[in-house]
């Protein structure tokens, strides 16, 4: 079977804070069913913070690990793989040689998450 053609998403984004919107809706997209819903708990299980280096044309160049949760290695295998799998990000056209950005992924035990940027805030 043929692999499909990527629909390329291009962002209007003009700084990294902006653009880290857009790369978070589209891993939203990308994981729609994985999405906490509502308010997340006091305490989740686990919390990544991550440094994405996004590349001219939407693909990521690195995945560099700020603060990783010791207690569940598993969740930070499950993280990296799930930004490489979900394609290339928004193509950040109006940001020059690409653009970095840290994003925080709130995770809870059943794997269902929340990304800082795209929160709904906790209990």
């Amino acid at each position: 079977m043929p692999a499909q053609a990527q629909t390329v998403h291009v962002s209007a984004a003009d700084n990294p804070k902006a653009y880290r919107m857009d790369a978070a809706r589209h891993i939203y997209a990308a994981y729609a069913d994985k999405i906490f819903k509502g308010k997340l708990p006091p305490l989740v299980h686990a919390v990544v913070v991550l440094e994405l280096d996004v590349a001219d044309d939407g693909r990521v160049r690195n995945i560099q690990m700020i603060r990783v949760p010791t207690h569940a290695p598993d969740v930070v295998v499950n993280v990296r793989k799930m930004i490489q799998q979900a394609g290339n990000l928004p193509v950040p056209a109006r940001l020059r040689g690409g653009v970095r950005f840290i994003e925080i992924w709130l995770v809870d035990k059943s794997g269902r998450f929340q990304l800082d940027a795209l929160t709904e805030g906790q209990l």
